[in-house]
């Protein structure tokens, strides 16, 4: 008798494209109208529900903010019981602003409020972020090299081993200040 093999899970792209067209239809929004709304063009969203194209973190926290959800929510795959993501695995998203990618280690479970990161910067251009969803807020723990990170009106300084917090519902920015830099984000998302 042969055994049943289990498919394997969506890749990323995939996984994304199911995940926002199904938000999209939850939310009761058009495709042109979440397109104006993220202010992304309506072929670039139609190709990612088509699980085509290449998508940048600025395009999906745009969607994501314009959908009211967090990120997580877009392009992270159901938990699984044990779930190790090796050093260099993982759906790394990498920004068109800067040298900045980002790699979701945790999403946020239902009922749950916090999404886990781990960033890799490098100098030149800073990564401006645009206001998350209402009620987020960052913590960032810096592990190697150095950043500037926080509201663009009170970026702080930091270093190895340091610890900032700050509201993720305003504009705010990532700056890598030495060559290599890595960080943990924790993304909480406080609901009144």
């Amino acid at each position: 008798m042969p055994s049943k093999r289990t498919p394997p899970p969506p890749g990323p792209l995939e996984f994304i494209a199911v995940t926002l067209r199904r938000e999209r239809e939850r939310a009761n929004v058009s495709l042109s109208e979440l397109a104006r709304r993220a202010n992304v063009s309506k072929s670039t969203l139609s190709q990612l529900e088509a699980g085509a194209g290449n998508p940048s973190i600025e395009t999906l926290w745009a969607l994501a903010v314009a959908l009211g959800v967090p990120f997580s929510r877009l392009v992270a795959p159901p938990p699984q019981e044990v779930r190790v993501i090796r050093a260099g695995e993982g759906a790394a998203i990498r920004s068109e602003q800067a040298h900045f990618t980002g790699t979701m280690l945790s999403a946020c479970p239902p009922g749950a409020r916090r999404d886990l990161y781990v960033l890799h910067l490098e100098p030149g251009a800073s990564r401006h972020a645009q206001a998350h969803i209402p009620g987020s807020v960052e913590h960032l723990i810096v592990s190697k090299g150095r950043l500037r990170a926080g509201p663009t009106d009170a970026c702080v300084e930091l270093g190895p081993g340091d610890y900032a917090t700050f509201p993720g519902d305003v504009p705010h920015i990532y700056e890598a200040l030495a060559p290599r830099t890595v960080a943990v984000m924790v993304m909480e998302h406080v609901h009144g």
